[in-house]
């Protein structure tokens, strides 16, 4: 008996590396994509500066109750400053029972990247903000501040 071989499927075998050779820059140009943003995430052109006013504080708007260190203040209201050199100024306003108004100032210098702050607090410890638009979002020991501009 004889066997009748058949020639072999050139038109396969010819696609097959132009067929790599798609995937291979599909799977660049994806690659290129993604690398182009910065270091930054994107964010090299945010200017943070500026004066941003309290908001709310732990998802509650002001005036607000917080329970702190055995106290519970009122937080009437709130200014963070974000200068150009690098530094920061945070003012709140609250009352203690049986309601005296009273202001707290503290000072920190930041580093950058991108739309991420970290700050340096005078005396204290270190905590990190985001920028997002006009909104400066800080959480220091747990709470979260929110702020806009």
């Amino acid at each position: 008996m004889k066997i009748k071989s058949n020639p072999p499927n050139l038109k396969s075998q010819n696609t097959l590396p132009h067929f790599l050779g798609l995937c291979l820059i599909s799977v660049f140009l994806v690659l290129a994509g993604t690398g182009c943003k910065n270091e930054a995430g994107g964010n090299a052109s945010l200017d943070p500066t500026g004066v941003y006013a309290l908001v709310s504080v732990d998802g509650k708007s002001l005036p607000c109750s917080l329970f702190h260190e055995g106290e519970s203040p009122t937080i009437k209201s709130g200014v963070f400053t974000i200068t150009a050199d690098s530094h920061c100024r945070s003012q709140i306003i609250f009352a203690l029972p049986p309601g005296q108004d009273m202001t707290r100032e503290v000072k920190t210098s930041y580093t950058r990247q991108g739309a991420e702050l970290t700050m340096h607090w005078e005396g204290a410890g270190v905590t990190m903000g985001h920028v997002n638009g006009n909104t400066f979002t800080m959480t220091n020991e747990g709470t979260v501040f929110v702020y806009q501009k």
